[in-house]
């Protein structure tokens, strides 16, 4: 019985271990409709904006591992410049701006 647990123990440790986290990168639909794809830039990770009316504008770059990511994101419409954040949880990519820490904005985009 013992020899049963301890091998149920080790299966179930190594799929937990073996789940990776959902990846940053690619493309997702930003809270206004327009797409974003996230990819690699030298270390860090960039935000471009592929459709709508600010299309081709880079307006973030974060770096990271696994779900959490921070650095600075822009708001296109102002060309304000936030510290910012994003953590991902399967299909969706919570982004965060903030001024100072505390007056924050975010935003849930979806993975296209």
């Amino acid at each position: 019985m013992l020899k049963i647990f301890a091998v149920a123990a080790a299966l179930l440790v190594s799929a937990a271990t073996g789940q990776a986290a959902e990846p940053i990168e690619g493309n997702w639909k930003t809270q206004s409709g327009a797409t974003a794809e996230i990819g690699k830039c030298g270390s860090a990770y960039c935000v471009t904006l592929k459709t709508g009316k600010h299309a081709g504008k880079q307006i973030g770059r974060m770096s990271g591992t696994g779900d959490a990511y921070s650095g600075e994101i822009t708001d296109p419409e102002n060309d304000k410049t936030y510290a910012g954040s994003g953590s991902v949880a399967g299909n969706a990519l919570k982004m965060k701006g903030c001024v100072l820490k505390v007056l924050c904005k975010s935003q849930t985009w979806t993975r296209l």
